[in-house]
């Protein structure tokens, strides 16, 4: 049903703007828009370092899957951020990170 379709992601408060194909992870996102994102473990979903706020359009997303919540409790991870590895783009979404 999401195939084919665009999604626009904005960055705050760097405010970059990017449009991304339905399915693109938010740290392929964030790094297509020049964005630093966190990640030691390469985007494998493990170290729990990517995790971004969503600001806006986060009723439209999928509910955090066991896996992902089992990261972020490993790594404590704050429970108002989403691992951007694991976060794939559904809808238009504003993010951000403490150090844009």
């Amino acid at each position: 049903m999401l195939a084919g379709m665009q999604f626009e992601v904005r960055f705050e408060p760097s405010g970059r703007r990017i449009e991304v194909a339905a399915g693109t992870t938010a740290l392929e996102a964030a790094r297509q828009a020049g964005l630093p994102v966190a990640s030691s473990c390469g985007a494998d979903g493990v170290c729990g370092r990517c995790g971004l706020e969503v600001l806006s359009s986060g009723e439209a997303l999928p509910p955090e899957s066991e896996r992902e919540l089992d990261i972020k409790q490993r790594n404590r991870v704050e429970p108002r951020l989403r691992l951007s590895c694991r976060l794939r783009v559904e809808a238009d979404l504003t993010l951000t990170a403490t150090y844009w």
